[in-house]
């Protein structure tokens, strides 16, 4: 019987299939994600494991909040499921490292709403793609008075905060946006705690 030969230039056919799938992963390109590949298989086996466990873990425990769209292993997540200082006040971000960056300033105590992502059409990304129809519908029984929409300074995030703004206008709920003490093209996630605190406290009408 004839073996199949081994796909991708004499590279196991599971090994291309790897690095095929890590080069997917944001910030990994084709190059980076063969390096990856290799690593694991040079890697012990029980680390190799540990790391598969870990994945398969995500899959089967993490989830999105029903009411805030962040990941969570319990729905409601912790912060929608106990009372907060100021239910009427809902902030607005593109991912869920978004809210651990305004976390650790410590200067905002309501709600959280995570987009999953900034409208970018040349890159396919759609108001369908993103949690905007979640947060529309969160903002329907009047308990909502501000929405803080806390995007990153950047072109898609200018874009997606003005979609946003102009869904939520009709519906008579104040709208504002964090102060320009971000730096304008940086990601919020990367935003220390005094610079963060100081947008939410300077934010601006919309």
């Amino acid at each position: 019987m004839t073996s199949q030969p081994e796909q991708g230039g004499g590279q196991a056919e599971s090994l291309t299939r790897l690095t095929e799938q890590l080069s997917r992963l944001p910030g990994i390109g084709p190059r980076s994600a063969q390096r990856l590949a290799y690593h694991v298989i040079r890697a012990p086996k029980e680390e190799t494991r540990e790391l598969a466990e870990a994945l398969l873990g995500v899959i089967e425990t993490v989830r999105f909040c029903s009411i805030c769209q962040n990941v969570t292993q319990t729905d409601p997540c912790p912060r929608c499921a106990l009372p907060v200082e100021d239910q009427s006040i809902i902030c607005v971000v593109e991912e869920p490292l978004d809210v651990v960056a305004i976390e650790r300033s410590g200067a905002f105590k309501g709600r959280y709403h995570v987009l999953h992502g900034l409208l970018s059409p040349m890159d396919g990304v759609t108001p369908e793609n993103l949690r905007i129809r979640e947060l529309i519908e969160r903002l329907r029984d009047d308990t909502v008075k501000e929405v803080i929409i806390a995007t990153n300074p950047s072109m898609e995030g200018e874009v997606t905060a003005m979609y946003v703004q102009g869904l939520i206008a009709p519906l008579g709920v104040r709208v504002t946006r964090l102060a320009r003490g971000l730096p304008s093209g940086s990601d919020l996630e990367f935003a220390d705690a005094v610079t963060v605190a100081r947008a939410l406290e300077g934010r601006q009408e919309f």
